[in-house]
């Protein structure tokens, strides 16, 4: 199937390509650090943490990411996540720079969370599932 075509001038052409986001980030991990709440200008609030992703292969370790969740998002993260809690993401990445106080330049890499799954169940269902368990040995 041949998708170029001629433009009027006899030049060969590649279609139109639909424009279609490249920017997308998906990430499974843990909490790394608490969350950080910070409340910003007109509403708005910003979570803030690191989360750690295990590396495949025989070297192992871990990749450190910092994830940035904004309003209701940054809420719930707030409310429901603590350090060690497993979490699956996805959204962007962003870059900013800027000048620190020393006047060197700096800058960063995050992820802007669109999307938080919470994987590690919340304390309640945790004790309820270790209770089933406990209920079943005795049963």
């Amino acid at each position: 199937m041949n998708l170029s075509a001629q433009n009027r001038h006899g030049h060969v052409t590649a279609p139109a390509v639909p424009s279609i986001p490249v920017n997308v980030v998906t990430l499974i991990g843990n909490l790394a650090t608490e969350v950080e709440l910070r409340e910003l200008a007109e509403g708005k609030r910003v979570a803030s943490f690191v989360l750690a992703v295990d590396r495949t292969g025989k070297d192992g370790g871990a990749d450190f990411v910092r994830v940035a969740a904004w309003d209701r998002q940054a809420d719930l993260c707030r409310d429901f996540l603590h350090k060690g809690h497993r979490v699956a993401l996805d959204g962007r990445l962003r870059s900013r720079s800027w000048r620190a106080p020393d006047g060197t330049r700096r800058s960063a890499v995050e992820v802007v969370a669109n999307r938080v799954q919470f994987v590690t169940p919340p304390p309640e269902e945790v004790a309820a599932a270790e209770t089933s368990v406990e209920d079943a040995a005795i049963s």
